[in-house]
């Protein structure tokens, strides 16, 4: 239903209001004025009959009816009509008509009541004049007997044309107040209106958001009262607002600066809200993801069997679930039951613990354990094996005696290589940790120069070539032996994977505020799968291979370990079957480290 402007719900009640009361007070007025010259003709009536009374009474003593008739034919002059009627009704005597063709006029009103009360008055429309007439009869007496009945009429047309411009007049004066009442209506009403109209439209604003809008205040008490509550409304709505914003914004801010996980799923089990952290664990984008059912989302058995049990339940459930999607994550997920005020359940709250790491680490500390169990366990079992078969007589026999102490020497120079290179990686662990790492800001060119120096002699029985690429002003702040060694590792590792007549480059230089320094071989490369775990301690992509050229599989691991130290990075690309590139990324001159 369509609803309408007060404005056009008050003015036509207004307007109906003035209009019914101009009516009422002209019909009333129009009936006043015209019974007030209806007595005023009346009684004008009864003065003329007064005026001829004694003359007709003493023609109708007399007897003498013509004489009667005769004294009213003479009065036809004037605008009133006088009849004379005796008792019984007959007429003997009319201004206008003979009274021998006129009926009898005992049956007529004013006559029975003129007779009966001593005046009588009518008004009725004349069938002899044609017209309509008034009239006042009072009776004639003499010797306290009535005689006749004098009768005066006079038409009522003048009366009605005088009032017909009395109420002309009236209904003008009563449309121009018409008019007028009418503006002062209109005026009124929108002055009723108009600040109803404001009060709308500013609600309007509060509605869109816009409560620092100030409504006017009205003089008119209701009104102004009214505006008065919505500003103080909008107000407290506005301040009630921003602690709520405020409160969000604040949770939001928590919840996104948590490494945890959270997400948060209703009855049906659709989201209601997740943080980044959720996000990026389940490979969703945090936008887009609030309203969609959990199973259309997250397409993991375990994660919805615990939401279903913690829902179910009530008690809040947890499991270790693997996540695949990008790449395998380990997720220790905690299941709690969310509740209303009223005890109510209304959903789920998960909390995810990304233990990729943890696991990653654990892995290695296992793989670490395995891998240095079996490095010491190779040479101590070879060494224990030569020993006791130089104590079963082997001793006696010099040529087996001395092969074998050759091999028992060999494997404990390994002993003491791995020994030595575990002790160097806690050493620059430990100095990296405290900070205790002696930097200088010195030439490059001289630490690298002596690093290929050491491997020149090994490089020239592989046939391999060594060259360098560095200018002589690159500086930078390094521990000169420690990233000479780590310089050496490298190298070494690219001669031993390089062919006969093949060349290892080593270059350095500045790139975007870092000094790089890059070992680059020809070598058979590494496989994609192997690059990432290149840098763990005893990883070996070619255990054989890795053993037989005499690496105790910490040589990366060390160079890892120097570059971290140095506040920079080491890093690897290669390509099977065109080579490796190894590089060094360490803060240039005057960088913090």
């Amino acid at each position: 239903m369509r609803r309408k402007r007060i404005l056009w719900q008050l003015y036509p009640s207004y307007l109906l209001v003035i209009l019914v009361s101009l009516a009422a007070v002209t019909w009333y007025a129009s009936r006043q004025f015209r019974q007030f010259y209806l007595d005023r003709t009346a009684a004008d009536l009864h003065a003329r009959i007064l005026l001829v009374e004694e003359e007709i009474r003493r023609e109708l003593s007399a007897g003498r009816d013509e004489q009667t008739d005769s004294f009213c034919k003479k009065l036809s002059r004037a605008s009133t009509r006088i009849t004379v009627i005796l008792p019984g009704g007959r007429v003997v005597g009319d201004t206008d008509n003979p009274p021998a063709e006129m009926d009898n006029h005992a049956d007529r009103k004013e006559i029975r009541q003129a007779l009966a009360e001593g005046f009588g008055r009518s008004q009725r429309f004349s069938h002899t004049l044609r017209e309509e007439l008034m009239y006042v009869a009072v009776p004639i007496e003499d010797k306290q007997k009535t005689i006749g009945v004098l009768r005066a009429s006079i038409p009522v047309t003048s009366i009605d044309r005088a009032l017909a411009a009395i109420q002309l007049r009236i209904a003008a004066a009563g449309l121009v107040v018409a008019l007028f009442a009418a503006g002062v209506s209109w005026f009124i009403s929108r002055q009723i209106s108009w600040p109803l109209e404001e009060l709308k439209h500013g609600a309007e604003r509060f509605a869109r958001g816009d409560l620092a809008h100030k409504l006017s205040v009205e003089d008119t008490r209701e009104i102004g009262a009214l505006a008065e509550t919505m500003n103080q409304m909008a107000a407290e709505l506005d301040g009630r607002i921003r602690d709520v914003v405020s409160e969000r914004n604040q949770r939001d801010a928590i919840l996104a600066s948590m490494v945890e996980g959270v997400l948060a799923v209703d009855a049906e089990q659709h989201l209601i809200s997740l943080n980044q952290a959720a996000a990026r664990m389940l490979a969703v984008d945090a936008r887009k993801a609030p309203g969609r059912s959990l199973r259309e989302v997250v397409r993991n058995r375990r994660l919805q069997a615990l939401v279903d049990g913690a829902f179910s339940g009530g008690d809040s459930l947890e499991d270790d679930i693997v996540l695949g999607d990008p790449r395998e994550r380990f997720v220790h997920a905690n299941a709690s039951l969310l509740c209303d005020a009223d005890g109510r359940r209304i959903g789920v709250l998960v909390v995810l613990h990304d233990v990729t790491e943890l696991q990653r680490v654990d892995k290695i500390r296992r793989d670490f354990v395995a891998n240095v169990s079996h490095e010491l366990r190779t040479p101590v079992t070879s060494v224990k094996g030569f020993v006791e078969t130089l104590l079963d007589d082997a001793i006696d026999k010099p040529e087996d005696a001395r092969r074998f102490l050759t091999i028992v020497a060999q494997q404990t120079d390994r002993l003491s290589a791995i020994i030595e290179d575990l002790l160097t990686l806690s050493r620059i662990e430990q100095d990296a940790e405290k900070a205790e790492l002696a930097v200088e800001d010195c030439p490059l060119k001289s630490v690298l120069e002596a690093a290929l120096g050491v491997c020149r002699n090994k490089a020239a029985r592989s046939g391999v070539a060594l060259e360098l690429s560095c200018a002589e002003e690159l500086r930078a702040e390094i521990n000169p032996p420690l990233l000479e060694q780590a310089v050496i590792n490298l190298v070494d590792n690219a001669v031993n994977y390089s062919g006969k007549g093949s060349a290892v480059d080593v270059e350095a230089g500045r790139e975007d505020g870092s000094v790089v320094i890059r070992v680059r071989d020809r070598g058979c490369g590494i496989p994609p799968e192997h690059l990432p775990r290149l840098f763990e301690r005893f990883y070996r992509v070619d255990k054989a291979r890795s053993r037989k050229l005499g690496g105790t599989g910490l040589g990366l691991a060390i160079v890892k370990h120097i570059a971290q130290a140095h506040g920079g990075r080491a890093s690897v690309e290669s390509t099977p079957g065109v080579g490796s590139t190894f590089s060094l990324h360490l803060p240039g001159a005057g960088s913090e480290r």
